[in-house]
C-alpha cells in the first residue's frame, strides 16, 4: 500500500509507521510535532519507503498537497489531553473533529478510497452495558474529547455513504507500551521520581480501566484493514480484563520497590468526563483471529521500564 499516517511522530502513530514500513508499504508521515517526537521516526527516516511532511491537520491546503498519490489514510492525529477538555473546549473541536473533516476533504480531493480512524472507547460515555459492544445503546456524552470523536465518526460514516470511501473505525481503550508519552503510568512514575514517599491519585483509586499493549493494537488495526471488505467496519480494541487504578499503581510501586503514602482527590471520577468503568467487548475483532499477547499487568510493567530507560521523555514534559 501507499499509506498516509497523521500523527506520525506520536506514540501510536510512529509505532504504526515502523510496522507499515516493516511490512513493505510506502508511508508518508504527517505531523506538526507539537506533541509528537521527531526521534520516534529515526528508524523510519533511514528507509527509502518513508517520507516525512511537517504539517498541521488544520491546514487543509497543506494536508491535501501532502496526501497526493496515497491509497489508505491512517488518521491518528488528535488532541489526547482528555483531562483538560473543559479548560480548552475548542481544542477538542478543532484537533479532533475539524481536523478529521479536513482529512476527509483531502482524501476526496485526491481520490483516496480508504481511511482507518483512531477513535476511543470514551465515546460510550458511562455505559450501562459491560463489556460494552460496538452496537450498545448510544449514551449521553460525558467528555468533550468523547463528544469530538463521536462527531468525527459521524462525519466519516457520512462520507462513506456520500462519497463511496471505505472506513475502519477503531475504538481504543488506553494504549500502553514503548514510546508512551502521557497517561497514568507516566504521571505516577513522574510523581514517584520526584517524591518517592507519597503520591496523589485522582479520584478514589477504584476506577476500573482496561488497557492494551501498543503492538497488539497495531496488530488489530492491520488485520482489520486486511480483512474488512464492508464499506464501514467498527471495532473495539481492548483486552478481556480490567484493573483498578490502585492495582496498576501497586504494580508500578512493586517494580520500583516503593511503598508511598497514597493521597486521593476523592470521588469515583478523576476529572470531569472520566468514566469510572471502561471495559469493551472485543468479540468482533477477535472473530478476525486477533488476540492480545500481553496482559494489562505486563503492559504496565513494560511501559514503566521503557520510561525508566528513556528519562528524556519525562524531562521534556517537566
Amino acid at each position: 500500500m501507499r499509506t498516509f499516517v497523521t500523527g506520525a511522530a506520536g506514540f501510536i502513530g510512529s509505532t504504526l509507521v515502523d510496522r507499515l514500513l516493516e511490512d513493505g508499504h510506502e508511508v508518508v508521515g504527517y505531523d506538526n510535532l507539537s506533541t509528537g517526537h521527531g526521534r520516534f521516526l529515526d528508524q523510519a527516516r533511514r528507509l527509502a519507503g518513508f517520507r516525512f511532511v511537517s504539517g498541521d491537520t488544520l491546514d487543509l491546503a497543506g494536508l491535501t498537497s501532502a496526501m497526493g498519490g496515497v491509497e489508505t489514510v491512517f488518521h491518528l492525529a488528535a488532541n489526547a489531553d482528555v483531562r483538560f477538555g473543559t479548560e480548552r473546549p475548542r481544542q477538542d473541536l478543532e484537533q479532533n473533529t475539524i481536523a478529521t473533516w479536513n482529512v476527509l476533504e483531502a482524501m476526496r480531493a485526491n481520490g483516496v478510497g480508504r481511511i482507518a480512524f483512531a477513535s476511543t472507547g470514551s465515546i460510550y460515555g458511562e455505559s450501562s452495558v459491560f463489556p460494552t459492544p460496538e452496537d450498545c445503546p448510544f449514551p449521553v456524552q460525558t467528555s468533550l474529547y468523547g463528544a469530538s470523536k463521536v462527531a468525527a465518526e459521524g462525519l466519516i460514516s457520512a462520507y462513506v455513504t456520500g462519497f463511496g470511501i471505505q472506513a475502519l473505525i477503531f475504538r481504543f481503550v488506553s494504549i500502553l507500551g514503548e514510546r508512551y508519552t502521557h497517561g497514568h503510568v507516566f504521571d505516577f512514575y513522574s510523581q514517584l521520581r520526584a517524591t518517592p514517599a507519597d503520591i496523589e491519585i485522582l479520584g478514589n483509586g477504584r476506577q476500573r480501566k482496561s488497557y492494551l499493549y501498543v503492538q497488539d493494537c497495531i496488530d488489530a488495526i492491520l488485520l482489520a484493514v486486511e480483512r474488512t471488505s464492508a464499506p464501514i467496519g467498527i471495532y473495539n480494541l481492548g483486552t478481556d480484563e480490567y484493573c483498578a487504578v490502585d492495582d496498576s499503581l501497586g504494580w508500578i510501586c512493586g517494580e520500583l520497590g516503593l511503598d508511598p503514602v497514597r493521597r486521593y482527590s476523592g470521588g469515583e471520577r478523576g476529572w470531569i468526563g472520566d468514566s469510572p468503568f471502561i471495559f469493551l467487548d472485543c468479540a468482533r475483532i477477535q472473530a478476525l483471529g486477533w488476540r492480545p499477547t500481553l496482559s494489562i499487568r505486563e503492559s504496565v510493567v513494560r511501559t514503566l521500564r521503557y520510561l525508566q530507560a528513556n528519562p528524556w521523555l519525562l524531562e521534556r514534559r517537566a
